[in-house]
């Protein structure tokens, strides 16, 4: 039997091989890469019996480069995906090694291998393909875990007029209250709807449905007036599209 190993992290990739010849010494190892592009080489080269790949490798990901992988090659994922997601996987009977891979479930996964009882390479990508892009298109954002000295408030997102960055945490602006979240905005912009918040600042948010007016001065400079609060808030130039007037 002849295997390949595919992982960004050396590191994980070099233990992984050691553990394998110790678990499994019959078994070959041809190649050990670290990245996408070299793990589809590898599999069009060295056509193994066997590929332990990344899901998440520089140049494309292992779900792309198993493509590469011959009908009868038997290919386990290494994922970090969360427990909702491993519970999947196991749903499914789909093999994978959730770093960091313990030894326990390194021996299993290799008496799993050696039983030649594992999925079929289409059937695993199609369950993979289906439970990544799940977790790369989450829901929407719906309540956020605000904190005001001991006391923990839950606040519905739609009730937000705007956010606003401050440092390393996000200033949560609602018709009443002002509110620090302990989450960067960069990091909560890709977790709300696009659709309703609009980036109009590099460290503003903006509610939509709060929009009254947009205002533009003579020098093109524009300024939103909202419903429920009473500051105005700057457009800058790289969002000034947004208002432009018809």
């Amino acid at each position: 039997m002849r295997a390949i190993i595919a992982d960004d992290e050396q590191h994980l990739a070099e233990d992984l091989q050691r553990r394998l010849k110790t678990l499994w010494p019959e078994l070959q190892i041809v190649s050990v890469v670290y990245d996408g592009m070299a793990a589809e080489q590898a599999l069009t080269e060295f056509k193994p019996d066997i590929a332990f790949l990344d899901i998440r490798m520089p140049g494309q990901s292992g779900l792309e480069a198993a493509r590469a992988a011959m009908s009868d090659c038997r290919v386990v994922f290494v994922t970090a995906f969360d427990d909702h997601a491993v519970e999947a996987f196991e749903q499914a009977a789909v093999d994978y090694l959730l770093k960091p891979v313990s030894d326990a479930r390194l021996q299993h996964c290799v008496e799993r291998l050696q039983q030649r009882s594992m999925v079929a390479p289409d059937a695993l990508l199609m369950r993979l393909q289906q439970l990544l892009a799940r977790q790369t298109h989450p829901e929407p954002l719906r309540w956020l875990r605000v904190q005001m000295g001991q006391t923990v408030r839950m606040v519905a997102v739609e009730e937000v007029c705007y956010f606003q960055s401050t440092d390393k945490y996000t200033t949560v602006l609602t018709p009443d209250a002002e509110w620090l979240l302990r989450t960067p905005l960069k990091e909560l912009t890709g977790q709300l709807d696009s659709e309703q918040f609009w980036q109009v600042h590099r460290g503003t948010l903006v509610n939509v449905r709060q929009i009254v007016s947009a205002c533009h001065d003579l020098l093109g400079k524009v300024t939103l007036t909202l419903r429920d609060r009473p500051e105005k808030i700057s457009v800058s130039r790289r969002y000034a599209h947004l208002f432009r007037q018809m």
